[in-house]
């Protein structure tokens, strides 16, 4: 592994580490609200994925070690740009994007404007910020709330900024991508994004395209948590097709 120090064109550093295995092809792990390239999950998922693939976790401003405030989708395409620009300048053959939650939403609104991306996966992703629907009788919010404890949520947290700075919903131009793949993945007992979120993503995006939902299972990287080879299966095998 190796530590990597970015900058934005608006100023702000981002910290990645880049997993490198002397593959010819690249992925970019793009993390969601309240977590960081090195939390346990992320870690993990960066392991996981680093058997196949070179891998680069980052830091979107505001989070973990990287500088600034969140600003919750409005300027966070200019994090994912810097970390895009440094990966296609490593020589590689193709750059696939995976992202969680918000950072998922930040993927498909970047992945959009930006061909170097070639595939994009979208993990609990919100076809709109503000249409946001918290279900907290949900079981599934007891597993994320035991995530935020313990060895797991070391590495977690987040520096916000406030939400109300203009922002591109991801329904609005997720029919973009095409003609390059995404794939909307999501946990069924999803309490914080409903799994409606991706299912009208999909309806919208353009082929090539797909939807696999994971039955019992919850939140953005929870899923990982609850189910690893589900969760894992599904990625790679998008990968192997797409990438």
């Amino acid at each position: 592994m190796r530590n990597v120090t970015l900058r934005t064109n608006d100023d702000h550093r981002i910290e990645a580490v880049h997993h490198e295995g002397g593959f010819r092809k690249a992925v970019i792990l793009a993390h969601g609200f309240f977590n960081a390239k090195d939390a346990y999950l992320f870690r993990e998922i960066a392991k996981s994925l680093a058997v196949h693939y070179d891998v680069v976790a980052f830091d979107f401003r505001g989070h973990g070690k990287s500088s600034g405030l969140f600003t919750w989708t409005t300027k966070e395409c200019a994090d994912l740009q810097a970390v895009i620009g440094y990966v296609k300048s490593c020589g590689y053959d193709a750059i696939g994007l995976i992202g969680f939650s918000l950072g998922a939403a930040i993927s498909l609104i970047e992945a959009a404007q930006n061909p170097d991306i070639k595939t994009v996966i979208a993990v609990s992703a919100p076809y709109d910020f503000w249409k946001i629907d918290y279900q907290f009788w949900k079981p599934a919010m007891l597993d994320d709330l035991k995530l935020n404890l313990g060895y797991k949520a070391k590495g977690k947290g987040v520096r916000p900024s406030h939400p109300w700075g203009p922002k591109v919903a991801p329904i609005d131009i997720v029919d973009r991508i095409a003609p390059r793949p995404v794939l909307f993945l999501h946990g069924a007992e999803d309490w914080l994004i409903n799994v409606r979120h991706s299912r009208e993503l999909y309806k919208k995006a353009k082929e090539p395209k797909k939807l696999v939902i994971l039955e019992k299972a919850g939140h953005a990287e929870t899923m990982y948590d609850q189910q690893s080879e589900q969760f894992m299966k599904p990625c790679l095998e998008w990968l192997e097709a797409t990438l």
